[in-house]
């Protein structure tokens, strides 16, 4: 099998291809995440998940190369990163009640041959009506300002939903195991 590589440094992400049980390295893409003036989110997410991959090729030549990206989109606006308890009270308070739409770029980069597949997922999250005291004890528990959104669905996150709408709940998470499965077999490459 083609060495496989996961062109990132998210624990998140590793743990998720983790569980379709091929052998893999991981590396840090050196990119620019800034968004090009006019770049749509659905846009600049496929467009850095294939920087992401095409920037790790340089050390990994005959690879196949995974890169990903992921933007939250509530009502037009990007939400990145919070960082800071403060920013992330003031995204989780702009999401409750709305739906909330996460869009994950994600491409398979065959540094042989030259040839990339990308593709954007979304996935689709429905708030609870939240107030100060729910967001404010729910980020002191869990902490994820370093997560696109301020929550971490995979942890106690899930309480702020009220629904999740989409067709892999890995999406969510940053990584579409469903798409990479199919993109891996156009690749000649077998989970199953």
């Amino acid at each position: 099998m083609q060495q496989l590589v996961l062109g990132s440094t998210s624990p998140f992400r590793r743990q998720l291809l983790e569980k379709l049980g091929l052998p893999f390295d991981t590396a840090a893409p050196e990119t620019d995440e800034s968004p090009l003036p006019g770049e749509t989110p659905a846009q600049l997410v496929a467009r850095l998940a294939e920087a992401k991959a095409r920037a790790v090729a340089a050390h990994y030549p005959g690879a196949l190369i995974i890169g990903s990206d992921q933007v939250a989109v509530n009502d037009g606006e990007i939400l990145g990163k919070p960082h800071t308890h403060d920013k992330a009270m003031a995204q989780l308070r702009r999401a409750s009640g709305r739906h909330v739409r996460f869009l994950t770029g994600l491409c398979l980069y065959n540094a042989a041959t030259d040839h990339a597949q990308v593709e954007v997922v979304p996935f689709d999250v429905v708030f609870r009506e939240l107030n100060d005291e729910m967001i404010d004890s729910y980020l002191r528990a869990e902490r994820p300002y370093n997560c696109a959104g301020s929550f971490k669905s995979e942890a106690m996150g899930i309480a702020l939903f009220e629904r999740l709408e989409g067709e892999d709940p890995n999406t969510l998470i940053g990584l579409p195991l469903i798409r990479l499965v199919r993109m891996l077999e156009k690749e000649g490459v077998r989970v199953i």
